[in-house]
Parts: C-alpha cells; structure tokens; sequence
C-alpha cells in the first residue's frame, strides 16, 4: 500500500532533522550521544526486544536472559553509534572522519583491484556497516554496492547523497543482475550485505549458529561464474581504541566443481561462517533485532 504525501513528508523531516542534529555535533559527540540514544529506545521497542532476545536464544543457548539482554542493549546502542557516524557522511571535510577508522588489510583490496577479476566485498550488520563501503571511499577506494530502496523516497534521496558523497555508486537490488554482471566482467568492485534473511525463491538454507537460515544465493553465483574474488570487509567499534576498525581479510578460497548447486551451498556457507564469526567476536554489534530466522525449511514450524 502507498504511503499518503503526509506520511512521506514527516518521515523526512524526522529524519532529517535527526541527521542535521547529529552533524552539527562534533564526531566523537555525535557517537556517544548516538549510543546513548539508541541504549534508551531499548526500553521503548518491545517486539524489537522480543525478536531480539528469541535470536539470541537461538544463537547462544548457553547464555541467561541477563547476559542476552545485556548484548540487546549493546546492540541498540551500537544502532545509536552508527546514526551518529553516517550523520557526518555529508560533512565537507572528511578529516574527523578518517582519524576514526583504522585500516588493516587495504593491501587485500589493492590486489583485487589490480588483479582484473573483479572483486566482491561483503558483509553483515556489524558494526558500523555504512562505513563498510563509505569509509573505503574516503581511502580513496569507492565501490558499487546493493541497496534495498527505501520506501519513502525523500528518505531514499537523502540517505543516497550520503552515500554516494565520496564517489561510491548504489545499485537497486530488484533489477541488479545484469549491473553485476557488467561490473564484474570489467573488473569492477561490488559490495554486498549478506545476512539478511531472504524469501524462498531468493536464498538457500545454510547454517547460522547451527540453525538453518534462507540465505541469499546472489554472492555464490556471481563469483563462480565471472571467478571475481571474494573479500571479508566488517567495520566494528573498538572500545579500547575508540576507532572504528575497518577490516578488509584476504579472498576466500573457493572453487567451481561443475556441480553448480553444490558450489554455490559451500560458498554460501562459507562465507555465512564468516559473518558468524564477525557476530561472536562482537556480539553486541551485530542487528539482533532482524528476523534472521524468519523464512523456514518446508514443514518447519515458524521461530517468531
């Protein structure tokens, strides 16, 4: 169902006016009153909370509902983090921006880059995953990346010139096939997000924290048939070092057998395993709140 005009216009104002609050506040301000925020809408989200609390049941059985709620509110306050940091996106000068984030792996990216094959970067929602793809842009390494449009698109447009600020580009994922396609044969760089979950005839089912989770297919089929490579990128908060680290790891090992379908389950569960990891490194960091497990197995029963 459309939205009505009114409804459109005062989303865009909420939101712009929450993106102008922040931007004006010093970088390091804008995080901590970000993270505050986002630790109080904690309190004031309760089916949030409560698909929250059930996939961290699901993911760490052995935890107790005060250790679970503990890392909810960790992820709520990192959601608080991340409208603070992409609030200073449009800012014209960059400089605060780039003493926040330090880099490991950007030889990794350099080589894919040089290699011709094209390169595939992805990730999950850990961390600070805007800065994912903005931040390589600021190094001086702007990408192509998948995007869901948002529903309201004054929203769309603002959250886009952000975005796209330093020279990275967006592509619609509804209509993106022959876009990769393209990109990846002229030896391009594609970022993609790859744990959401998806609907039946968009994913397969691989293991997530040993539950099975309808996961897109897209990353798997795309790199076995143009052999791009496939690099990790996440941009989780240090606490200590009170910086964003931008992680680029080396490619992922793969193959193609000949059997497709096989190949692309063992990609797809490979790098899931990645994301995975990034999740238990940093469990309060990653989007709890997400219905991950909502698409099930045929017979299965429904996890929410």
């Amino acid at each position: 169902m459309a939205k009505s005009t009114l409804k459109i216009n005062l989303e865009y104002l909420i939101a712009r006016w929450l993106l102008a609050t922040f931007a004006v506040l010093p970088l390091r301000l804008a995080l901590s009153t970000g993270s505050i925020l986002g630790r109080l809408g904690y309190y004031f989200s309760g089916r949030l909370r409560r698909t929250g609390l059930r996939n961290l049941e699901l993911a760490f059985p052995e935890l107790d509902s005060r250790r679970c709620k503990d890392l909810l509110r960790g992820s709520f306050q990192n959601l608080g983090r991340l409208l603070g940091v992409f609030s200073h996106f449009g800012k014209e000068s960059p400089k605060a921006l780039q003493a926040m984030i330090e880099c490991e792996g950007l030889e990794h990216l350099s080589a894919a880059e040089k290699s011709g094959r094209g390169g595939i970067l992805f990730t999950g929602h850990v961390g600070a995953w805007e800065l994912s793809s903005f931040g390589l842009s600021l190094l001086g390494h702007p990408l192509s990346f998948l995007v869901r449009r948002i529903d309201n698109p004054k929203i769309e447009a603002l959250v886009e010139r952000s975005r796209t600020r330093r020279g990275n580009r967006t592509i619609d994922k509804r209509s993106a096939a022959r876009e990769m396609l393209q990109l990846m044969q002229a030896g391009g760089t594609l970022g993609i997000l790859v744990d959401l979950n998806t609907l039946d005839r968009e994913g397969i089912f691989v293991d997530f924290f040993g539950v099975p989770a309808s996961t897109t297919f897209v990353l798997a089929k795309l790199a076995l048939r143009t052999g791009a490579l496939v690099l990790p990128v996440f941009a989780p908060w240090d606490k200590k070092r009170g910086r964003f680290l931008l992680k680029i790891e080396e490619p992922l090992s793969y193959n193609a057998t000949g059997d497709e379908a096989e190949d692309v389950r063992r990609l797809t569960q490979l790098f899931t395993g990645v994301v995975e990891k990034y999740v238990r490194l940093y469990p309060d960091q990653w989007l709890w709140i997400h219905r991950r497990w909502k698409t099930r197995p045929p017979g299965e029963p429904g996890i929410y």
